[in-house]
């Protein structure tokens, strides 16, 4: 069936143009600096965010299978530096009973600084969406601790699920007068179970963080695409770390924290151009072809 939609012709029929006018916004809307922004408050929450997520799920499963399953998934945020973050998150731990109540908010409040951040930076992208409705400021602020126990949820589903395929590893079967043993399935649904739980924070990020609804459909194409195109990043990354880079001969004992940062860096620019293109994809349906582009939005005065 023939689609009649203008916006949706213009994306299948011209997608050069279409990626060209969506990297333009993302460069008029200033996309590396709000990444920049993005990465350095998330530089100050993952420590934090991991401390209370821990410490809170420690009491229903055991903070040495929490640690070892932080350990597998921050190596995918962070290729290369998940044992140093875990290592400073397990010496904290060592020490939680010197964890008062002020400390206690201060780290869930810094935790909550980049979903902050990330939600003011989707607002920048999403900025047609805001000039027609803002946001109620109590959303606003309840919004980044629902995400945190979103996360905490997931983070205690998978931390399940992983030491049950973890377990599996272990055993071996016998088919064929052969004995076969399951690490290798084991290792492969791992992967699988990262990819699926990455691909599912992406599409909630696109859902939840900009203003209005977004279709869960179109949702779910930028979170697919934005993982994936990490996937490659981080491979990359970590190649180029181990091979290339003199960060380590340069900063010296700064190396984990720029190493990080980078890493944020690159991750938040992915996440923040795939909710660009949503964006241009949405003035399309809405425009269509002959519509004017909008304007982005700028910081300088002229």
């Amino acid at each position: 069936m023939q689609n009649n939609d203008p916006g949706t012709a213009t994306i299948w029929t011209r997608p050069g143009a279409f990626f060209l006018r969506a990297l333009k916004s993302f460069r008029g809307n200033q996309g590396l600096l709000l990444a920049g922004a993005v990465a350095y408050y998330a530089l100050l929450s993952i420590v934090p965010l991991m401390i209370v997520t821990v410490i809170a799920l420690s009491h229903l499963i055991d903070e040495t299978e929490l640690l070892q399953t932080l350990a597998i998934y921050l190596e995918w945020l962070l290729p290369g530096q998940s044992g140093a973050i875990v290592a400073e998150l397990s010496n904290f731990l060592a020490h939680r009973e010197f964890i008062g109540p002020l400390l206690a908010v201060t780290l869930l409040f810094f935790s909550s600084l980049a979903f902050t951040v990330l939600e003011n930076a989707m607002s920048v992208i999403f900025f047609h969406r805001v000039a027609i409705r803002r946001r109620h400021f109590l959303v606003s602020a309840l919004l980044p601790y629902c995400y945190i126990l979103f996360l905490g949820v997931g983070l205690f589903l998978v931390t399940v699920v992983a030491g049950s395929l973890q377990a599996l590893g272990d055993d071996s079967v016998r088919l064929f007068g052969h004995r076969w043993q399951l690490d290798g399935v084991s290792g492969a649904l791992l992967y699988l179970l990262g990819l699926a739980g990455e691909i599912l924070v992406i599409t909630s990020v696109y859902l939840v963080m900009p203003v209005g609804r977004l279709s869960l459909r179109h949702a779910l194409i930028g979170g697919v695409t934005a993982a994936l195109l990490w996937e490659v990043t981080r491979h990359l990354l970590v190649w180029y770390f181990a091979t290339l880079s003199q960060v380590n001969v340069v900063y010296g004992s700064l190396t984990t924290a720029i190493v990080v940062l980078l890493s944020l860096e690159a991750a938040a620019a992915l996440l923040l151009f795939g909710a660009q293109v949503i964006a241009e994809y949405e003035r399309d349906l809405h425009h269509g072809n002959d519509a004017r582009p909008p304007q982005p939005f700028r910081t300088d005065r002229r």
